[in-house]
């Protein structure tokens, strides 16, 4: 399993737009992908249970990938919460 925390800098936080954007990027991969903040968790597939996570800007999320490919998808998506969040 890899991991990584990542704060939002996005000015409105994890909203529709992003989350979409989210949704179709983990769809790449065989592995699971799950975003964690304040105890509570979600598969990062669940465009409505993200969005319900109510994520700020400057909330600390931590994200976790355990799967076949999961090097390659945690680089991958690490770097898409660099440039879009």
């Amino acid at each position: 399993m890899k991991s990584f925390e990542y704060t939002i800098t996005d000015p409105v936080g994890i909203h529709a737009r992003p989350a979409g954007i989210l949704v179709r990027e983990v769809k790449k991969y065989a592995s699971t992908v799950t975003v964690i903040k304040g105890g509570k968790s979600v598969n990062a597939l669940k465009l409505m249970a993200l969005m319900g996570m109510g994520i700020k800007q400057g909330d600390t999320v931590e994200v976790t990938v355990e799967g076949a490919d999961e090097d390659t998808a945690a680089a991958a998506i690490e770097e898409f919460f660099k440039a879009n969040l």
